[in-house]
C-alpha cells in the first residue's frame, strides 16, 4: 500500500485531522504537537482521541507523525533552552502513547559555536531524558541541510547521536529522511539515489529510516538553504520524485507532504504522485 499524506493543522483536533486525512485521499498525515513557533500545547481530549482511533481503524488511516516545534533545541548552549526541549519532547512522547502507531519527528537542533561534537552530546543527553522506558512510540531524528550550526545534516551526525543516547532506547530511534534537505545538504538523490541510499545504509543503517518527508526544493544542489518547493516544481523535479516513491528501499515507508500548499494543493499533489507509483 502506498502510504502518502501531507501536514495537516492539528487546531480541530484528531478526528478532524483524519476526516482531513481522508478528504484529500490521503491515508498518513504529519501535525505540530504544539505551537510550532513557541510551545503552548492544547490539551489532548479522551473522547477525541477514542473517536479519531476508531474513524481511524475503520477508514484506514495510519502513521500519524507528530512534528516537535521549531523551537526546540537540544544542543542549545544555554541551559534553560535545553530544558525546555527535553520537557517539551517528554511531554509529547508521553502523550502520543494514547495514538495509535503515532511516531515524533524532531529537528535535532543547532550547536550555535559550541562545535558539533558538542551538539551531539547534548542531543543525545536530552534523548536519555525523554525517552522514557517502556513507551513504544519511534522517535525520529530529522535529516537537515547543514545550514549554519546546524546537526543533521550529514548522516555521521545522526549516527553519533544515536550511538550517544543510553542504549536501552535506541532501538525506539530512527530517521526522517527529507528530500529537500539531504538534496540541499549535499546528497544527490537527483542523479544518484542508490548511491546517497548506500551511504546510508553503511552509516546509520537502513533499519533505521522510518518516514520520508517528500519536497521538492526551491535552491540547487548543496546550497545548504532548506527552502521547500512543490512537487515537480523545484531542483529535484518530477522524474526524481517519481524514483523517491518506487524505490525499493523507500517505498514501503510513509511518505509526508511538507511543500507550500494549501489543502487544494495537497490533494492535487497526492492525486500526482498516486499517479507516478509504479
Amino acid at each position: 500500500m502506498f502510504k502518502i499524506g501531507c501536514h495537516i493543522s492539528s487546531s480541530g483536533g484528531f478526528l478532524a485531522m483524519g476526516r482531513t486525512a481522508e478528504s484529500i485521499g490521503a491515508n498518513v498525515y504529519q501535525f505540530f504537537t504544539r505551537n510550532p513557533r513557541g510551545g503552548a500545547a492544547k490539551e489532548w481530549l479522551a473522547a477525541d482521541v477514542a473517536a479519531y482511533t476508531a474513524f481511524a481503524a475503520e477508514r484506514g488511516i495510519g502513521s500519524p507523525l507528530g512534528h516537535a516545534p521549531y523551537t526546540l533545541n537540544p544542543a542549545a548552549e544555554k541551559e534553560n533552552l535545553r530544558v525546555f526541549a527535553r520537557e517539551t519532547m517528554a511531554d509529547d512522547l508521553a502523550k502520543l502513547e494514547q495514538i495509535p502507531g503515532a511516531m515524533y519527528n524532531f529537528h535535532p537542533g543547532s550547536h550555535v559555536g559550541q562545535g558539533a561534537q558538542r551538539g551531539i552530546e547534548l542531543v543525545a543527553q536530552c534523548l536519555s531524558f525523554a525517552v522514557a522506558p517502556g513507551g513504544t512510540v519511534p522517535v525520529l531524528l530529522e535529516t537537515m541541510a547543514g545550514k549554519g550550526s546546524e546537526l543533521g545534516g550529514r548522516f555521521e551526525e545522526l549516527r553519533d547521536i544515536i550511538a550517544a543516547a543510553d542504549e536501552s532506547l535506541r532501538p525506539r530511534l530512527g530517521v526522517c529522511l527529507d528530500t529537500c534537505h539531504v538534496y540541499d545538504g549535499g546528497y544527490d538523490v537527483v542523479t544518484d539515489l542508490d548511491g546517497v541510499l548506500a551511504e546510508f545504509d553503511k552509516i546509520v543503517g537502513l533499519d533505521r529510516l522510518r518516514a520520508i518527508h517528500l519536497n521538492d526544493s526551491k535552491n540547487p544542489y548543496a546550497s545548504h538553504r532548506d527552502r521547500h518547493e512543490t512537487i515537480g516544481n523545484g531542483s529535484l523535479g518530477e522524474a526524481a520524485i517519481k524514483s523517491v516513491i518506487n524505490h525499493p528501499a523507500l517505498r514501503d515507508l510513509p511518505f509526508y507532504l511538507e511543500t507550500p500548499n494549501e489543502l487544494p494543493g495537497y490533494a492535487a499533489e497526492i492525486a500526482l504522485l498516486k499517479s507516478l507509483r509504479d
